[in-house]
């Protein structure tokens, strides 16, 4: 066994309730180590639980607001939409007033049609 293998630690440091745990953890690791991080993870699902069924009950009744809002009948006055009328719709606004402009081609392309 050689000097590095153990630290010197004087007489008032090894009573201090560290120092006491310290020797302690290395004798039984499990008790005071692995017990209570075990203990803390149970009692902490048995907490969260209640508060993770808060939250989906929350969000159940927001789903449930908006399915009697439907049946109340607010969504029913709306018209119906047809991709096309929409298109030819806001494509007839602009027939009015449109001009044809020729685009100026690039140097070495002719003009002749293909």
């Amino acid at each position: 066994m050689g000097f590095e293998s153990k630290k010197f630690r004087s007489a008032a440091a090894q009573n201090t309730l560290p120092a006491r745990y310290r020797a302690a953890l290395q004798k039984h690791p499990f008790l005071l180590f692995g017990l209570p991080f075990i203990a803390t993870m149970v009692a902490g699902s048995f907490f969260l639980t209640p508060a993770t069924a808060l939250r989906y009950e929350r969000h159940d009744r927001k789903v449930r607001q908006l399915n009697k809002e439907e049946e109340l009948g607010i969504g029913k006055e709306r018209r119906k939409v047809d991709m096309r009328e929409e298109y030819y719709r806001l494509a007839a606004k602009d027939l009015d007033d449109w001009e044809q402009k020729r685009v100026k081609r690039l140097p070495g392309e002719h003009d002749g049609v293909l």
